[in-house]
């Protein structure tokens, strides 16, 4: 059965020859997900931000500009828009279609209220724009786990000296960046290529740059090409070259980037998935997944085999000390919350920038330089940071739960999550949604 649903999205009177003619407009799935694209690209001219990648017409982006919507007529049609979705009426996978749609209008709308000058909590900004509830940890939780990292770093006193000289003979020099991370791309690439179907001339452009609040950012260009960019701001340690290579490439977002454009947009020819739109719950899913790739591509011990089999020699690094710094390096990774602690109590008010800095330093081991560059992510982004801890735990979760220890049916459910359009409360597992 055609899905052309007639709704009655508003009511044109005219006088016609002294007579007044109702006339109908009838809308489909397409035409609805056209008129978000529209909306989006409108936006993204007030919010060079908002929109992450797109590959659609250039006439629509044209249209927009020259239109120059104003952000209050923006949040006008998108209510509409909202309003028109929730009274269409779709079967089969057009309303997982038109859920998720809804959802990304809905956070598109959050996103405009905040240019327009609301302010939303770091918990109701996370809610309405990603669909998440981010867990809260209390300082002691932080700090038992800086606990047992003393007992493990050498030297005495306090633990972030002593973490920054643990780690320095770990960093990879400069001249070797380059070959090192080629190097984690090719095996990243051949790993996720084994796996799942990558289309014929995918490819990436590798590029180094400095002044940025990211150590990465994959930017996509559509045809199955991204730019991907990588920070020299920081030192870089080996361990990041594979995290990198793989949540950025393969099976991160270059990967994931492409397969929408493949399965949505030429495939099922979803316009509405020419655009990705960064302040929307695809985010959670693409940082959860993009996070989990990288367990995914390089499951159990076989990221630390092929660091120190491959990886150490090309950086020239001792590899002595190597199983001591994976272990604190599992350690640090628990702390990775803290960073939503810090925004939380930033954008809430409760923070200074000194404090949010201060916190940074003693409870997720940052250096003053690296806690001054996360906070002016959480200033430009803001509760985006959930989307890396929080999305990677709900991806984790539910791919375990779905294929358990199984290489062959964790790639299978992790292909189906990058091929069908999921919000985050469709990962919570049945306990979790009561």
């Amino acid at each position: 059965m055609k899905i052309f649903i007639k709704i009655l999205f508003f009511l044109i009177i005219a006088n016609s020859c002294a007579e007044n003619k109702i006339i109908e407009i009838k809308y489909t799935s397409n035409s609805l997900a056209d008129r978000f694209v529209f909306l989006a690209l409108s936006l993204g001219e007030h919010d060079k931000d908002y929109v992450d990648a797109y590959f659609g017409e250039d006439s629509i982006r044209d249209e927009a500009k020259k239109q120059n919507l104003s952000l209050r007529r923006i949040k006008i049609e998108s209510i509409k828009l909202l309003e028109a979705i929730d009274s269409i009426n779709v079967e089969n996978e057009e309303i997982r279609r038109m859920k998720f749609l809804f959802a990304t209008i809905r956070a598109m709308n959050a996103r405009i209220n905040h240019l327009l000058g609301y302010d939303y909590l770091f918990d109701q900004e996370a809610k309405f724009i990603y669909k998440a509830n981010p867990p809260h940890y209390s300082n002691d939780h932080f700090q038992s786990i800086l606990d047992r990292l003393g007992k493990l770093l050498p030297g005495k006193g306090d633990i972030l000296p002593r973490y920054e000289n643990f780690r320095k003979a770990f960093i990879i020099p400069d001249d070797k960046i380059d070959t090192v991370f080629k190097r984690a791309i090719e095996e990243s690439h051949r790993r996720t290529k084994e796996n799942l179907s990558l289309p014929q001339g995918e490819h990436f452009t590798l590029e180094y740059v400095k002044d940025k609040p990211w150590s990465g950012y994959n930017w996509y260009q559509g045809n199955g090409q991204s730019l991907i960019q990588i920070n020299l701001d920081q030192p870089i340690y080996i361990d990041r070259a594979i995290d990198i290579a793989a949540h950025e490439g393969y099976p991160g977002h270059h990967t994931f980037l492409l397969r929408i454009e493949a399965e949505y947009v030429k495939k099922r020819k979803w316009a509405e998935f020419t655009l990705y739109p960064l302040f929307s719950p695809m985010s959670l899913l693409a940082e959860g997944l993009a996070n989990f790739g990288i367990e995914v591509v390089f499951p159990g011990d076989e990221k630390v085999k092929f660091e120190k089999e491959v990886l150490f020699p090309l950086a020239e690094i001792n590899s002595s000390d190597a199983d001591k710094y994976y272990k604190i390096q599992e350690l640090v990774s628990k702390l990775n919350f803290s960073r939503n602690e810090v925004a939380r109590n930033f954008l809430d008010g409760i923070f200074s920038e000194e404090e949010a800095i201060s916190y940074s330093m003693k409870y997720s081991l940052m250096s003053h330089s690296r806690a001054k560059q996360s906070l002016s992510f959480i200033k430009k982004y803001r509760a985006y940071i959930i989307n890396y801890n929080h999305g990677l735990d709900l991806v984790r979760k539910y791919i375990s739960h779905k294929a358990g220890d199984n290489p062959e049916k964790i790639w299978e459910v992790y292909t189906d999550l990058i091929s069908n359009p999921y919000l985050p409360s469709d990962l919570l597992l049945p306990d979790e949604k009561k």
